[in-house]
């Protein structure tokens, strides 16, 4: 039996900085990201490393909920420029043969033609290593920016979601492997019979088809969800085929993996036919102090409003409207739309049911190196760190964020890597063509 080897991800951007909203600050950051070869040359630093993905996260609006400005964010470049992932993909797929690439793309403003013909198409213009982020949104500010007065609730905004995935596939599977006969003789392109309609109709989308997009090389796009808690995860454990999530620690890495596993089972779905894999930095150094050297420089590029002003997008709530030791009321807490993970992440770090605003800034260290597992130290020491976990049953691999970009990924690469390999933890070359057989799903 073949030994169990770690999923590796590369978690991206399409913006003025990684997903550390410091990074812009750090003296080796590159500055050309509005420009194909910036990401060109960060996928083709991750398909060197064998990476099995490269995905986009992302958001609609800027983030301007704290103190109902945008100011302070754009004076600060937290995370304002929000390029379009999409295209980026393409330009990233076209010097890239193996990696997957994945982007980000909401259920709550977008219809599901749109999101199937446009990851359909991705598909086969990658030769079969397309793979979508399924997000709900998350805040006033993206429901503005599409004529909305304000976001959908919690619950509604995942029901639509449920609907919205159902339309998607359905339009997928419309086209019969075998449809398209190409007989130039006798002038047939395709079998009429096998490309259906699929009529559609529900409680949020109408959607007739025939879809216009034949199968594609990996059967249909890899889905990503990183729903880790409630009505999140019940949804990330029916439709995802790698669950992205935040776990602080090992032992909450253990405690949520756990649970994952056994609702997949309650639900019927096999637990080895999706991947969970946490996000993590890795700074690596030829020793120990030199890469704790690294790391404390380059935490303290970090500013508090990048802090307030990425706690406030997440959870759509102006945390200028309290002051620091103010409780969150149980009916406050209950009201917060956004993501709803962070503030069970903050009641349970906490251990209060109500907690104050300090401690949603220090347990959710949104914004900060704490956010997510870091792994500081030589090239060995980093891979200890992520055996453990992997073998540890806290993961299936990582969704490895970048303090720099794109000196992170390549010091990675260069270090980390060989070592994982070394181990037989990861491997040393690409299973075949598409995202779906890397990552060993049907």
């Amino acid at each position: 039996m073949a030994k169990r080897q770690m999923a590796l991800v590369g978690f991206l951007q399409a913006q003025n900085c990684s997903n550390y909203p410091a990074s812009w600050r750090h003296p080796e950051s590159a500055t050309d990201f509005l420009t194909p070869e910036y990401y060109q040359r960060i996928a083709k630093t991750l398909e060197a490393g064998k990476f099995h993905m490269a995905f986009f996260d992302d958001r609609l609006a800027m983030p301007d909920r704290y103190g109902d400005s945008a100011d302070e964010s754009i004076r600060n470049g937290v995370r304002v420029v929000k390029l379009d992932p999409i295209p980026i993909l393409a330009t990233m797929g076209a010097v890239t043969s193996r990696i997957g690439l994945g982007a980000t793309m909401s259920t709550t403003y977008y219809e599901p033609f749109h999101a199937a013909r446009q990851f359909s198409t991705l598909d086969h213009m990658t030769n079969g290593r397309a793979a979508w982020n399924v997000v709900t949104s998350l805040n006033d500010s993206e429901a503005a920016n599409f004529g909305q007065d304000a976001l959908l609730g919690h619950a509604e905004r995942y029901e639509r979601a449920e609907e919205f995935l159902e339309v998607v596939h359905g339009h997928w599977d419309t086209w019969a492997e075998d449809a398209i006969i190409l007989d130039k003789a006798n002038g047939v392109f395709a079998d009429p019979s096998k490309v259906k309609a699929l009529n559609h109709e529900g409680a949020y989308f109408k959607s007739r088809g025939p879809f216009t997009v034949p199968p594609t090389p990996q059967g249909r796009p890899v889905i990503i969800q990183a729903g880790q808690s409630g009505r999140g995860q019940q949804f990330a454990v029916k439709w995802a085929e790698l669950i992205f999530a935040i776990f602080p620690n090992l032992e909450y890495a253990q405690r949520v993996y756990g649970e994952t596993q056994a609702l997949a089972e309650q639900t019927g779905r096999d637990p080895n036919s999706f991947r969970l894999t946490p996000a993590a930095y890795a700074i690596v150094g030829e020793s120990q102090a030199e890469a704790e050297d690294k790391a404390a420089m380059i935490a303290e590029l970090h500013q508090p409003i990048d802090t307030l002003a990425l706690l406030s997008e997440a959870l759509n709530y102006d945390f200028a409207a309290k002051g620091m030791d103010d409780a969150f009321s149980s009916d406050e807490l209950e009201a917060i739309s956004g993501l709803q993970a962070i503030r069970d992440r903050v009641i349970r770090l906490s251990g209060k049911a109500n907690p104050t605003v300090r401690d949603f800034v220090e347990h959710s260290a949104r914004g900060t190196l704490k956010e997510m597992a870091q792994f500081v130290g030589t090239a060995k020491q980093i891979a200890d760190g992520m055996e453990e976990w992997f073998t540890g049953k806290g993961c299936d691999g990582f969704v490895m964020a970048a303090t720099h970009m794109p000196g992170s990924y390549e010091d990675f690469v260069a270090h980390v890597v060989p070592e994982l390999q070394r181990r037989e933890l990861y491997h040393k070359d690409y299973a075949g063509p598409t995202l779906r057989e890397n990552l060993g799903l049907t």
